[in-house]
């Protein structure tokens, strides 16, 4: 009897769904700015979402045999990637037990989350569980092992909980400085992975199902934020701490995100003094929430990489051109786009303080 998965394959009903959600995708790019450059950069953006959906959900998708890839990175962006971040995803099971292991690295920030579902379900992706290097045990040599269950197996050092609808593992490492070693890291079952799960039509049906869906979802979401945050253009309030967790932002970091706009002869001035944390950063980023590209040009500074005043307070400005101060924000050819300011693990949340001013009067500002 033919089931419902290779009847959809026979007939190219999968592949059929699969165009028609990266075609209703692209009315997010139609629904946002309309000049020519904008939307290039969100049709760009969709393919490159449509690549790390690929690859996610057809390529790696078995959670018997997890791989931990970097679905977001230099040309795959989503929701204000943080350009101090190496991002490594896989597909895991709440049904299975694992366990990761490797070497701790010199990284300054290393941090294990397990997500309920992912975003080839629907606009959500709540956490299950977290833990990060300052819970966990790292033998002297610097290596560890963590367990990935729903309930902690006895004698484990470390323990990353999950649930039975648990879906994805994200690593984060933050690397502040070029000179850190990133952590070397495996996921696999417990017992090992013993092979691959063979094609067949239920994994490509439901493959295809999710990666279009991703984009759907992804770019729907992602998009209304961007149009959210135009109501508080130039100003840098909390975002809602819910709505980043249940979206898979990490919880031991709180968010700013909003939206800039500038005139040919306008700066952005943004003032902080950083509260005690683990660290922070600043970046740009533009329409679509993708961060501006970071390998040549300064889109960001970091609680590692900025000029402090005397006082331990920041001062950071974003413009189109050089104001001949420090902390300059590139805007890299873009006149309006999306922001984020993150504080990690912070004692208090102070709001950064903006204002725009005149680009000539930038220097002169005390």
């Amino acid at each position: 009897m033919t089931s419902r998965s290779e009847k959809r394959i026979l007939e190219g009903k999968t592949w059929e769904e699969f165009c028609e959600r990266l075609r209703a995708a692209g009315q997010v790019v139609l629904d946002g700015p309309d000049d020519a450059f904008d939307r290039a950069e969100g049709f760009r953006y969709l393919s490159r979402i449509t690549r790390a959906a690929l690859e996610t959900f057809v390529e790696h998708a078995d959670p018997l045999a997890p791989v931990l890839q970097r679905v977001v990175h230099e040309t795959a962006k989503m929701g204000a990637d943080n350009p101090d971040n190496f991002y490594q995803n896989a597909a895991i099971s709440g049904a299975h037990r694992y366990r990761v292991f490797g070497h701790r690295g010199t990284v300054h920030y290393l941090s294990f989350s397990t997500m309920i579902g992912h975003y080839g379900k629907g606009a959500a992706m709540p956490p299950s569980g977290s833990l990060d290097a300052s819970q966990m045990h790292v033998e002297d040599d610097g290596t560890f092992e963590i367990a990935l269950a729903a309930e902690r197996p006895e004698g484990a050092a470390n323990w990353l909980p999950m649930k039975p609808e648990t879906g994805t593992l994200i690593v984060r490492q933050t690397r502040l400085a070029r000179d850190e070693t990133l952590a070397r890291i495996h996921v696999e079952p417990v017992g090992g992975v013993r092979a691959p799960t063979p094609v067949s039509a239920a994994s490509i049906d439901e493959g295809l199902t999710q990666a279009g869906n991703l984009v759907f979802f992804a770019a729907n979401m992602f998009g209304a934020w961007a149009k959210g945050f135009e109501a508080h253009t130039n100003t840098l309030p909390e975002f809602d701490r819910e709505r980043a967790r249940m979206a898979g932002g990490d919880p031991n970091i709180v968010y700013y995100h909003s939206y800039w706009r500038l005139g040919p002869d306008e700066a952005l001035v943004i003032d902080a003094t950083p509260p005690p944390c683990d660290h922070w950063n600043f970046q740009l980023n533009n329409h679509w929430m993708e961060s501006l590209d970071y390998r040549y040009f300064r889109i960001h500074v970091s609680s590692k990489t900025a000029t402090y005043r005397p006082d331990g307070s920041v001062r950071i400005v974003v413009a189109h051109e050089d104001p001949g101060v420090p902390n300059w924000i590139q805007t890299v050819g873009h006149a309006r786009g999306t922001m984020c300011f993150r504080w990690v693990r912070a004692e208090q949340h102070p709001q950064p303080a903006t204002r725009v001013v005149a680009l000539r009067d930038v220097a002169s500002l005390p």
